[in-house]
Formats: C-alpha cells, structure tokens, sequence
C-alpha cells in the first residue's frame, strides 16, 4: 500500500485556524441533524453517474479573511432538518445538481481554474493521487462504513442525481493539509439497497491561489471550479419565489439585481471543489468534471 501524502501547513496562523473552526462547527452542526436520516437504506432509485506536494496557504489581510467566511462560514445548505427545504438547502440542491461528470462549463455561477498544458509528470502525480484515493475509500464502497467514520449525507431523501456524503473533520484538515486518501466528499449514487460509489471531492478555501490547486492536483489534468453570483430568495419566500431568476440556474447575476429582487446574495458559494471517479476505466473519464 502506498504511502498516503500528508503533510502539515507550515504557515498555519491562529487567524486561520479560527476561520476553519467556524466552518468546522457549521459543518458538524449540519452532519448531526443529518443523522436521524440514516436508519434505513434508502428505497428509491436515482441514476447518473498521489504523490501530492504540500499547498502552502497564503495569508493576506481582511480582504482574505472576507474570502474565507464567505467560503467556510456563510455555507447556506447546512440546516439539514427533514421537511421542505429552506432556500438555502435549495441552493446546495442546485450546486449539487451541477456536479454531474461531464456538465462543468464556464457559466455565470461557475468558475473553472484555467486548463494548462499537460506534461507527463502532471499525469505520474494524478495517477498516484487515484491510486491513494482508490486504496482510501475501497471500504466505503459499503456506504454503512462511510457513516460510521463520520461521513454524512446531504439531503438524502431528496431525488439528487448523486449524493455527497462529507465529513466535516476532512474538510477542516483539507485548509491546511492534503492526504489524498482521505478527501472531504464521498460521491454516491443512490440504488434500491442503498448507495453505490462512485467518486470522492477534495476542496481548498476560497483564497486558495491556482498555483495551491496546481500542487494537490494538476490543472493539466482537471480543472478545480467554484459556484459562484449566487442570489436565494430570503428567508420564508422560497415558496412563492421565481427560480428561473434566483438560485444557480438561475438569471440574476449581480448583487444589485439580487437587492432589486428582494434576495440574498452569495459572490461564493463555498470553496475550490474537484471530482474524481477512481473506479472509471480511463484517465479522461476519472478526471471528468
């Protein structure tokens, strides 16, 4: 087995700490409410679908502390109460949605990292990250077993056409280190006895710079995205609300016309996320975004 890629931030500030300890809150916040839904395996039905170096965070001034909340603590989408969704869980909804393997595309609530050139080396480092990852989470091809090591299910019963399952510790470690057996998502799909897997997502905050993405995976080889301009009707409208203008299909681009319209406005939805299917046949449809 080979050895998992970890490795310590030696940069790490206590401001920074403090920033990923409130996401770290929200995020457990959300993974207990979620835990009341796990008792029975889900019934319906539902189809689609390392060497890595140390990223060395950059800290900056209030503009990245900004970045920072806006990536970790203003997360919409962690209440995870049953009955209807708020507007901010249909937010996460719609991001989800997005995440399908081959429908990333520049768009007004997506930005993609810039493609680079691919070397060989860029794909000896990604086929070493799939190797690691592979290794990691063969045991959570039994969804139970994902659970029990903390990772919860977003939504799960709700018709999504895959179900991230996220652990909250990862998600902290994945500011400051990177193992590339251990990733913050599990990807599944949902099948007639319970989950099927099919991928994990790694992540990186917001103030992460193109060159910290290029270090844990190779823009050569997939481009990492943020969801991005996101207006949400406020609080107790959803109902009533037009999601043809609001939401991540939605039309309103702008916070002027989010204020216009009586929403919310997100300039960024959580931080850099990245998609890998380690089971896929080929490199290309492993590293399909």
């Amino acid at each position: 087995m080979s050895r998992p890629i970890s490795s310590r931030f030696p940069g790490v500030t206590l401001r920074q700490l403090s920033i990923a300890a409130v996401g770290i809150l929200l995020c457990t916040a959300f993974a207990g409410a979620a835990i009341s839904q796990q008792a029975s395996p889900p019934a319906s039905s539902s189809s689609t679908a390392n060497s890595s170096k140390t990223s060395n965070q950059s800290s900056s001034g209030a503009q990245s502390t900004q970045q920072d909340m806006q990536g970790m603590g203003n997360m919409p989408g962690m209440n995870m109460s049953r009955g209807q969704m708020t507007a901010d869980q249909m937010a996460q909804h719609d991001a989800n949605g997005q995440m399908i393997p081959g429908h990333q595309h520049m768009g007004p609530h997506m930005k993609m990292s810039a493609r680079r050139a691919s070397t060989p080396e860029d794909w000896a480092k990604a086929d070493e990250v799939v190797n690691e990852l592979r290794e990691g989470i063969e045991k959570y091809k039994d969804y139970r077993a994902a659970l029990a090591d903390g990772y919860q299910p977003f939504l799960p019963n709700l018709p999504q056409p895959m179900y991230h399952f996220t652990s909250a510790r990862n998600g902290f470690l994945e500011s400051f280190t990177f193992d590339a057996s251990r990733p913050t998502s599990l990807l599944y799909k949902k099948t007639a006895s319970g989950y099927e897997l099919i991928g994990a997502m790694y992540t990186m905050p917001v103030r992460a710079t193109e060159e910290e993405l290029n270090e844990r995976i190779p823009l050569s080889v997939a481009q990492w995205h943020l969801h991005t301009n996101l207006c949400m009707p406020k609080q107790g409208q959803a109902q009533h609300a037009d999601f043809s203008k609001f939401g991540l299909m939605g039309s309103i681009t702008t916070k002027a016309s989010c204020d216009a319209n009586g929403g919310r406005f997100y300039p960024i939805l959580f931080g850099w996320m990245v998609h890998v299917y380690p089971f896929e046949p080929s490199r290309e449809r492993i590293w399909e975004q």
